[in-house]
Formats: C-alpha cells, sequence, structure tokens
C-alpha cells in the first residue's frame, strides 16, 4: 500500500482554477520529483498537501488514515488539521528561519513546543537531537550562530534539519536551491541526496532537472495546474511522450 495518496485534488483562488484532478501516489521510501514552468500549480499542490491551502475538490490520505476529503467537514476541523501537518515536513525556497533565534533554537523550537503541550521529551533530549540533526547536515559548528551569520546553503540546510526535527513521513521541499548560487545549490543538492539515499520519503519541486533524473524515483510534469505526465524520470525527462512536456525541456535546456 502506497504511504501517500492523493485522489483527484482541485484548487481554485476565485474564478482562477489553479489545480484540475490531481491524482497521485508515493511509496515509503521513494522520492518524487514535480517539474514544470511558474505558474504550474506544483507550490500550490505543495501547500494543499501541507494543508497550508485548502482543496476544494479530493481527497488525501496517508499510511492507510483519511487525513482530508474535501466532501467531508469532519476531516476539515482546524484542531485535527494542527496535527494532521504533522505528517509533512515543508521546506521552503525562502529558508523562512526565526531571525532572532540560533541554528539550533530554530531547529529545536516546534519539538520544545509540542513537548511543552503533550509532555514526554525533556530539553536536554531534544537539543541533543537537534545538534545531531545539525551535524547531519554539516553544521555542527553552526549551532550557535544567528541566520545572518549564515550563508543561504548553511540557512537553507538549518531548514532540512528543522522540518526533520518532528519526524514527518513526508519531507517536501518548495524549490529549495532556486534563491541560492550554484556553489550554495550543490550544498543543499549534497544533503537532499544524502537523505534519497536513507530513502526519506520526499517530495522536491525543482528545477534541476539533472538531480531529479538522478535522484527521485519518479517525476511529474505539471502544466496549466493538470499532470501531463508522470512516470520513471528518465523516460519522462529523456523520452518524454507528450508534446508540452518536450516543449517545457526544450525551453529548459535552452536557459
Amino acid at each position: 500500500m502506497a504511504l501517500l495518496e492523493v485522489q483527484h485534488i482541485e484548487k481554485r483562488f476565485g474564478a482562477t482554477q489553479v489545480l484540475t484532478d490531481i491524482s497521485f501516489s508515493l511509496e515509503k521510501g521513494q522520492a518524487l520529483s514535480i517539474i514544470g514552468s511558474s505558474g504550474s500549480g506544483k507550490t500550490t499542490l505543495l501547500r494543499c498537501l501541507n494543508f497550508l491551502e485548502k482543496p476544494d475538490h479530493g481527497s488525501i490520505s496517508v499510511g492507510g488514515e483519511l487525513l482530508f476529503n474535501a466532501a467531508d467537514p469532519q476531516t476539515q476541523l482546524e484542531n485535527e488539521i494542527r496535527k494532521k501537518r504533522l505528517h509533512f515536513g515543508l521546506v521552503f525556497q525562502s529558508f523562512n528561519l526565526f531571525p532572532q533565534y540560533t541554528a539550533l533554537k530554530n531547529v529545536t523550537l516546534a519539538r520544545e513546543l509540542q513537548a511543552k503541550e503533550r509532555g514526554g521529551e525533556s530539553h536536554r533530549d531534544i537539543e541533543s537531537a537537534g545538534r545531531e540533526l545539525l551535524a547531519q547536515m554539516g553544521l555542527a559548528d553552526r549551532a550557535d550562530h544567528y541566520p545572518h551569520q549564515l550563508s543561504g546553503g548553511q540557512q537553507q540546510r538549518v531548514a532540512i534539519a528543522r522540518a526533520l526535527a518532528l519526524h514527518p513521513d513526508i519531507l517536501c521541499f518548495d524549490e529549495p536551491t532556486s534563491a541560492l548560487d550554484p556553489e550554495l545549490t550543490g550544498e543543499v543538492l549534497k544533503v537532499i541526496r544524502s537523505l534519497a539515499e536513507q530513502k526519506t520519503t520526499m517530495i522536491i519541486v525543482t528545477h534541476e532537472m539533472s538531480f531529479a533524473r538522478d535522484v527521485a524515483d519518479q517525476v511529474i510534469f505539471m502544466d496549466g495546474g493538470v499532470i501531463v505526465e508522470q512516470g520513471d524520470p528518465r523516460e519522462v525527462i529523456d523520452h518524454p511522450k507528450e508534446e508540452r512536456t518536450r516543449q517545457f525541456l526544450a525551453r529548459y535546456a535552452e536557459n
């Protein structure tokens, strides 16, 4: 059984249809890359999966549990949605770190708040786990630095550690390298590649085609709010079947 099942998701903003009949599944330990032009609906889809936007139609299930059904108000209660967000970790393209907190505090804050609400974990255990995550990101010596003291690549790696801190079932990336120069892009892609090797279940919205081809287990190409083509990365990227996919990849190759 798939870990994530997305069925017939649709989303409108006013009269504008942004997502139309989006369906796909993802197995545990797989990485899915979503590619497509700006405005194709990729970020909106991620925001729907993380319950930052409410789909107008469709359903989302994780591990066989129905998390959201647009036709069932009981799945949309705000206190329940907050819990359901814990199934997903989201890494934004613009880092979104808290500037007033150190790297370590950024990583541990959500877990500290969760422990305060539910109990069970000590501050020492949470801090130790946070330092371990930063070390995994190659940032053991940056734990006490503030965001303004870190490069863009280092900030994004702190953001990845923060997303991992609550042990999400699925880690989502929204164009994690788009705000970085080429040298710093390599730092972040190396971390994501290592997570894929560790069989972290991931959804990666990216414009890095060679990375998507090499790291992902499957690729979805979106255009105009619909899934145009999906399948094995090397098939979709190297041998696309659909004309719209070929046109997009040809434009990408020209840039």
